[in-house]
């Protein structure tokens, strides 16, 4: 698996101007220096969208769910009842205590959850997954890639979760199980204001990436009349901006 080659196909299929997705792994050793985030860290992930590396830990992040989510921590107590009576999630803190229990959030034994945009990686070598953000349209053409050999009804899912819990820890728990799943996010109001008004994310797991870095040049965003026409309107917003 040869990073050069897939930002060149990817670049075919979505355009020059698309954004190129973050990959993010775990290590003993931080890939850049950090400083402390409060609130969600998806703040710090603007920089890595342009070029700046980051290494989390328990130490940077300042969310208390976000610790938790990528391992670094224990669930804080408060979290059930902060979940239901103030962000008002869902219903009772018992329903966020079976979320959790369901989520089965294990803790890592890395220091460092490192997030670096895929051209400024080196290799795949113990990535957990690819984010991409992504518009309406690049949806449509990841979902297509997606859906190509899989008919699994869960080959694409969106779970509930915060937007570290729908990054992170699905991206982690589906490479425990060798899973072919992958998972749309970013509905969470929290992490909204963070990123684009017309982005979700999609994450691709890498041990579904495994099998989904060969098929991209076979589906439909290759040589196809409709996806041809997608791709004209993805290419004209852009060269508007």
């Amino acid at each position: 698996m040869n990073i050069p080659v897939f930002i060149r196909l990817y670049r075919e299929a979505f355009g020059e101007q698309a954004p190129l997705p973050l990959l993010f792994f775990y290590s003993d050793t931080p890939l850049a220096v950090t400083e402390k985030t409060n609130g969600c860290f998806f703040k710090a992930l603007q920089a890595v969208r342009e070029g700046t590396p980051v290494s989390l830990n328990a130490a940077v992040i300042g969310c208390g769910g976000g610790k938790f989510y990528t391992g670094f921590s224990d669930m804080p107590e408060h979290v059930p009842h902060f979940v239901a009576a103030k962000e008002r999630y869902k219903q009772t803190p018992e329903m966020v205590l079976d979320f959790i229990r369901q989520a089965d959030v294990k803790r890592t034994d890395k220091a460092f959850l490192n997030f670096v945009r895929i051209d400024q990686a080196e290799s795949f070598d113990q990535a957990e997954g690819l984010l991409f953000f992504a518009t309406p349209d690049r949806l449509s053409g990841l979902c297509t890639w997606a859906f190509y050999d899989n008919n699994a009804a869960d080959a694409v899912t969106s779970l509930f979760g915060s937007g570290c819990a729908n990054v992170v820890t699905v991206a982690v728990q589906e490479n425990r199980r060798n899973g072919n799943r992958t998972f749309l996010g970013l509905f969470d109001p929290s992490v909204r204001p963070y990123v684009g008004a017309g982005e979700l994310s999609f994450v691709i797991p890498f041990c579904r990436f495994r099998t989904m870095y060969r098929t991209l040049p076979e589906c439909a965003l290759f040589g196809t009349h409709a996806w041809a026409k997608v791709k004209a309107r993805i290419d004209s917003e852009a060269d508007v901006k």
